[in-house]
């Protein structure tokens, strides 16, 4: 058998919950996979989903380009391809492009000069130069903390201020600038008042785009990089309801091409984002269903408005409502709703801010421009395969469920966080099963919580295990069973 690679099949189509760490809660994305859509002859989109592991331990058979198998039939599941069995959240509504053999990876300087961030700080209109920070440059504000102010790291990364600090001392009778109930400026007043700055920073010509945010709204300037697009690489300005710039900030060094990487197709990124798992905060709040709070004489729970439990309608009467509320008896973390679905639209190769351990600073990526819950949804996964941004596996607790000789279906579990979504694969060789765990981090503006949580996925072999070893692929060693003590 040659040396092959699978990948998880678990996505977070179905999940189920495990509680963890005191009040804390945590759903595991675990369970069923996915299955990939592509567009249909009305434009339309169009499920190519496999069918289900027959159990005899064969594989399934590979998808063609195109994704039908030969004849026009579905194909099975291929090793290492979603299960279509679960609910699944990318959907691709047209043709998706084809990727050329190689791509280039862009590194910026790593530091910046003084003599940089004085062009930057002329740009923007600073009439003295920048001075020595701790940490790089900065210009402004003034001695009473008045007046706009530009910082610059020696990285790179700058942030400019319109105003002085921001005070909550207002007037008597007047509101505070910037007050949270104000309602945002539209997208063409916002990008007047970005204009400037914009053609100030030499990005005129470069695409630009607004998003409302409570009471301001953020203007995002995309430019390109070597004639490709960027994204989540441009400034951003933020603009508040009185129609001013109050905020900037960017990236002062221009990328210079570097080394040239294979590409993955656009399809394949799909079922890459198709296959991950994750692990993620139950929606309707942490720390497990609590019982209601007992009367005094211990006669029952009390309800909101303070009758005993039972003295009016059941909760279950109630316009049809759960009698268990968020939580099903029995259990300790509240229902999730199900995953959003996206549709994607379209898909442009461009590039993005790296990830791995690369050292680079823009790799080619896949653009994605779709819709999320009825809404425009943008978001980009990397063009280069993990192996090559990850050149080096690292040791991730990982650990294998119970298996035997005729099983093609391994459950593994490790520790991951709630910042990212993960994907395990597997390298198959005679005698040796070696899994890996990628780590594929958020987008910028993502919040999470900084907390190690459980993660499960099942990862779908060519063949049976057999008498193969099943181990961790950053270590040689052989992975412990579930529950069992790792190997040392």
């Amino acid at each position: 058998m040659s040396d092959t690679e699978t990948s998880t099949d678990a996505g977070p189509g179905r999940r189920r919950p495990l509680a963890v760490a005191l009040v804390a809660a945590a759903v595991l994305a675990a369970g069923g996979g996915t299955y990939l859509a592509v567009g249909g002859p009305d434009g339309g989109a169009r499920t190519v989903a496999g069918a289900a592991d027959d159990g005899r331990g064969g594989p399934g058979a590979s998808p063609s380009p195109g994704g039908t198998a030969p004849g026009g039939t579905a194909p099975g599941i291929a090793p290492g391809e979603p299960d279509p069995s679960g609910g699944e959240r990318y959907r691709v509504a047209g043709p998706l492009p084809k990727a050329p053999e190689k791509g280039h990876a862009y590194r910026a300087p790593e530091k910046v000069t003084a003599a940089d961030a004085a062009r930057l700080a002329k740009a923007l209109g600073f009439p003295g130069a920048p001075v020595k920070a701790p940490l790089g440059w900065r210009v402004g504000p003034e001695r009473d903390g008045s007046g706009p102010s530009l910082h610059v790291d020696e990285a790179g990364h700058w942030r400019y201020e319109a105003q002085g600090p921001v005070t909550d001392d207002c007037p008597k009778g007047k509101r505070c600038p910037g007050d949270p109930t104000d309602r945002p400026v539209d997208d063409e007043t916002a990008r007047r008042a970005a204009a400037p700055l914009l053609e100030a920073l030499g990005l005129a010509d470069a695409v630009v785009r607004s998003e409302a945010r409570g009471s301001v709204r953020t203007v995002t300037a995309e430019p390109r990089v070597d004639g490709l697009p960027t994204r989540d690489w441009g400034p951003r300005i933020t603009v508040d309801a009185g129609g001013g710039v109050v905020s900037a900030e960017g990236r002062l060094s221009t990328p210079a091409r570097s080394e040239a990487y294979p590409l993955i197709s656009a399809e394949q990124a799909v079922r890459e984002l198709n296959a991950t798992v994750g692990a993620t905060w139950p929606r309707e709040g942490v720390g497990g269903c609590a019982t209601a709070v007992p009367h005094l004489d211990g006669s029952g729970p009390a309800t909101a408005d303070g009758d005993r439990a039972g003295s009016g309608p059941a909760d279950g009467d109630r316009a049809g409502e759960d009698p268990s509320g968020p939580c099903k008896p029995g259990t300790a973390v509240p229902k999730r709703p199900a995953e959003p679905e996206v549709t994607i639209r379209t898909a442009v190769l461009g590039l993005s801010p790296a990830v791995g351990r690369t050292g680079a600073t823009l790799v080619p990526a896949w653009l994605f421009d779709g819709e999320r819950d009825g809404r425009p949804y943008r978001f980009s996964y990397p063009a280069v395969p993990l192996e090559r941004l990850y050149p080096t596996a690292e040791p991730s607790n990982l650990a294998v469920a119970p298996y035997g000789p005729g099983d093609r279906r391994l459950r593994v579990s490790f520790t991951g966080g709630a910042c990212s979504p993960y994907l395990v694969r597997a390298y198959e060789t005679d005698t040796r099963v070696r899994l890996r765990v990628f780590e594929i981090p958020g987008g910028p503006d993502r919040m999470c919580a900084a907390i190690a949580l459980p993660v499960e996925a099942t990862v779908v072999l060519e063949a049976p295990v057999g008498e193969r070893a099943v181990v961790d692929a950053a270590t040689g060693r052989p992975l412990p069973r579930s529950g069992s003590t790792p190997t040392k």
